[in-house]
């Protein structure tokens, strides 16, 4: 199912490798995200667990309408944002995605999330040969009108004229004001992950 495509992509393969190439672009200067990259695809998504009548599983939903751009300086990525438009988030199930933007994440009010680098990042240790290297990242994160600072690990491949970032941030959804309604039979739990990962090309 597309659920479980989608989880895969994220825990077993944040960026696809095959066919990377050494770097032909100073990592130096703007970098803005691309929507489409090949393998490498643009897309945030969300993993939480829900408990049903006899029943566990996770359930993924994800976007490719993601916005932003970084800025590097000296080897240090200085500024960045992204911009998620919440209401392209899509699931396997229509009807789970009209519920999840009406009744869970009030895209009428909420429309986008956005997370901000609020602290320098050295990158100066990612390889230029098409290796990954991996740097943390600290921000704030806005979704569902709330804000909190989040710092998580994420994975950074040059390749070509690209660079492709890629990770998975832990939150727990409580943080930001995200309730589940009492009508909805599924429990969903607290703690859950976004799943990351932005292709970009020099400006």
């Amino acid at each position: 199912s597309l659920v479980i495509t989608i989880r895969n992509a994220f825990f077993n393969k944040l960026f696809v490798r095959r066919g990377c190439l050494y770097t032909t672009t100073d990592v130096n200067g703007t970098w803005t995200i691309i929507p489409n990259a090949g393998d490498n695809t643009t897309s945030v998504g969300y993993t939480f667990h829900e408990l049903l009548p006899g029943e566990s599983r996770s359930t993924s939903g994800t976007t490719h309408d993601v916005t932003g751009e970084v800025t590097v300086d000296g080897g240090t990525l200085t500024a960045g944002n992204v911009t998620v438009d919440v209401n392209g988030l899509q699931t396997d199930v229509e009807k789970r995605d009209i519920n999840v933007r009406r009744t869970i994440l009030h895209t009428d009010d909420y429309p986008t999330a956005t997370f901000t680098v609020n602290t320098p990042v050295d990158i100066t240790d990612v390889p230029d040969n098409g290796e990954p290297g991996t740097v943390e990242v600290t921000g704030m994160l806005n979704l569902h009108g709330a804000e909190k600072e989040v710092t998580a690990k994420f994975d950074v491949l040059r390749t070509g004229n690209r660079l492709v970032i890629a990770g998975t941030v832990p939150i727990n959804r409580i943080d930001f004001g995200v309730e589940t309604p009492d009508f909805v039979a599924a429990k969903v739990d607290e703690d859950g992950e976004l799943n990351i990962r932005l292709a970009m090309e020099k400006r």
